[in-house]
């Protein structure tokens, strides 16, 4: 057996693993330099828990000669009872290793040892990962060398964990705020603040069409529902607009009580402008059709017939920081957006869904219908605004969510 010497791989972790720039180059150098260092590995797993809205944690698994696949673990997942069956469960709870040796012993009720087994697996360890704010993280290290593992390849592993765990910890934080902010400000605003631009007064111009929209009967929903109803309501409400936004390459800057701020960048990458127009209107439509079709089931009633109002317009917006003291938000200003939301105001007077200025209308050929000049506050020459053929007040029924037969 080959024999183990694993302090190459501890100054190149204390030096920081510089030749690895991506969390998964880093898994994949990490393990390739213990395999080197003398450690017959097969698997590797790691498995952190984060701060992140959708997601209890993140694991990255390592198979010999097949890379890195990186997936999550949902909310609930650590009550299931494939995890409360597995190891792992030992370690986050107790912080305790756990030793199988797969060819000498049951694997007890744990399904996934089964299968590691079955799969040619002979020796498991998972050791704990002890991170300086004292919170316990997990891994998880297999072979299918016909020993499994020696003492001395268990005891050099041991010694790897404290270097090892803080390059883990390292990553896990840049991963931990790269996802809040693009959970709360957007991936490109996210990249922005983490590459530098946090500075108030820090802007920059965008030329990028315009998504604002606005649910329609709110303030009197909002009055007769509870406080958590309202919530779920408008958490639906968005769940029907931000994956068709996210999907057609725009970024949700802001949500603004029942209102939500949008921007599809028009740049060389993202399209020219009618391209990116296409998609803002193919968006449109699906989020029409989404927001017809939902429903909330509230006490003994179901409230349904939502509708909301949807303004899109091309222009010039200021992207960057703005605030006073020490608080910043990260948005977008400039006539463009304060003409967007002049636009999505004229939605309810016409009891229209979608309207589109002169200038997003004439990049789309969409079968526009021309509804007129409207005089707009703030702007010396009145708007004209386009409505979808297919598009009527007769259509759009009701403003307010309606409720149907009480269930009995």
């Amino acid at each position: 057996m080959q024999a183990v010497n694993l302090q190459g791989v501890t100054d190149w972790l204390i030096s920081g693993a510089q030749s690895a720039r991506r969390v998964d180059e880093f898994v994949i150098e990490t393990c390739q330099r213990m395999i080197d260092g003398g450690l017959p590995l097969s698997r590797v797993g790691v498995f952190v828990t984060t701060l992140h809205p959708n997601m209890v944690g993140r694991n990255f698994i390592w198979r010999r000669g097949s890379g890195v696949t990186m997936g999550s673990m949902a909310y609930g997942s650590e009550e299931s009872d494939d995890y409360l069956s597995s190891p792992l469960a030992t370690v986050f709870e107790q912080g305790l290793e756990v030793r199988r040796r797969l060819l000498d012993e049951k694997v007890g009720n744990s399904p996934f040892l089964a299968e590691m087994r079955a799969s040619g697996a002979t020796d498991y360890i998972a050791l704990p990962l002890h991170m300086s704010d004292g919170e316990i993280h997990a891994s998880s290290w297999m072979t299918q060398h016909a020993e499994g593992f020696s003492d001395a390849q268990i005891d050099g592993l041991r010694s790897l964990m404290p270097s090892l765990t803080r390059m883990i910890e390292i990553w896990l934080l840049r991963r931990t705020a790269a996802g809040l902010l693009d959970n709360y400000v957007g991936a490109r605003a996210g990249a922005r603040i983490l590459a530098g631009q946090i500075r108030r007064g820090h802007t920059e111009s965008m030329h990028a069409a315009i998504w604002l929209s606005d649910l329609r009967g709110f303030t009197p929903l909002s009055d007769r529902l509870s406080s958590e109803a309202v919530v779920d309501v408008l958490n639906t409400y968005f769940d029907c607009q931000v994956p068709a936004i996210l999907d057609n390459g725009g970024e949700v800057l802001k949500f603004m009580g029942d209102g939500l701020l949008a921007v599809f960048p028009i740049t060389d990458k993202e399209g020219d402008t009618a391209t990116v127009c296409r998609r803002v209107l193919e968006a449109a439509r699906a989020c029409r059709a989404s927001v017809a079709a939902m429903s909330y089931a509230y006490e003994r009633e179901t409230l349904d017939n939502f509708r909301f109002g949807l303004a899109l317009h091309v222009g010039k917006v200021l992207y960057g920081n703005i605030g006073g003291g020490d608080r910043l938000d990260f948005t977008c200003i400039g006539p463009a957006v304060n003409l967007a939301a002049r636009i999505e105001k004229i939605t309810g007077r016409l009891n229209r869904t979608v309207l589109a200025s002169t200038e997003f209308a004439s990049h789309v050929d969409a079968g526009w219908t021309d509804l007129g000049l409207f005089s707009v506050a703030g702007f010396s020459a009145a708007e004209r605004v386009y409505g979808l053929a297919d598009e009527t007040p007769a259509t759009n029924g009701a403003r307010q969510p309606q409720s149907s037969a009480s269930a009995s």
